[in-house]
């Protein structure tokens, strides 16, 4: 399938050595399928392994690719910011740099894209440990009662969107909530988004780092900050 759209496709990296080569790979087969138009992003967001030097290797080999640095680990948020703030094409569409989404899967949301602002991908069954659900279950629970969102999987990493949205939205979110702050601004906004089901698998290499009590801690203090701003928005 070839879609009429130009596309970004980017991921964000922390400490991936392991991966990034692979979502690469994959993102660069995929968008060669479904677009004539298309560029590929890979936000190292100060690894401390060798992603950077990969993710600088395959740029060199690929003229698709390109590559953002932040010189210091400055948070998952921060890492979305960078690659929708660096995105040229009219949709763009992040994975996570950890390999558990089949960015061929992509297939299923441009579809809908026809109709939809954001179609976002909801874990069919999530490949996670039953405290990561437990989290996510709660977190997803409050988020929508907070913010009206009525998104089943707020925090999935496999969305896709036009572009033009973050022209008009300013973002804060440096950690997990960034999602969240997206999608609730968009809707303030007027656009439209809708879910489609996508496959999850279990991370096969390098570590997870969403769990980290200083990532919870961030993510609670900046929902209170959007929250109490939200009126404003």
């Amino acid at each position: 399938m070839r879609s009429k759209y130009s596309i970004t496709i980017f991921f964000p990296c922390y400490n991936e050595e392991q991966n990034v080569a692979r979502v690469a790979g994959e993102a660069l087969q995929t968008a060669r399928q479904i677009s004539d138009d298309f560029e590929i992003i890979i936000v190292d967001d100060g690894s401390k392994d060798r992603t950077g030097e990969i993710a600088d290797r395959l740029a060199e080999q690929n003229p698709e690719i390109r590559v953002i640095h932040h010189e210091v680990n400055k948070g998952y948020g921060a890492a979305l910011q960078s690659g929708f703030k660096n995105a040229l094409k009219e949709l763009v569409f992040y994975t996570d740099g950890d390999g558990q989404f089949k960015i061929e899967e992509i297939k299923k949301l441009l579809p809908m894209i026809e109709k939809y602002d954001i179609v976002s991908g909801f874990r069919i069954k999530r490949q996670d440990t039953l405290m990561r659900k437990v989290n996510a279950y709660l977190w997803g629970t409050l988020v929508n009662a907070l913010f009206k969102i009525k998104v089943s999987d707020v925090d999935s990493a496999f969305k896709l969107y036009r572009r033009k949205i973050f022209d008009e939205i300013t973002l804060s979110s440096q950690g997990a909530l960034i999602d969240t702050e997206i999608l609730a601004k968009a809707m303030v906004k007027g656009y439209t988004i809708t879910e489609v089901g996508v496959n999850h698998h279990p991370r096969i290499a390098g570590k997870q780092t969403g769990a980290k009590l200083s990532v919870i801690y961030r993510a609670f203090r900046e929902l209170f900050k959007l929250k109490s701003g939200f009126s404003k928005i």
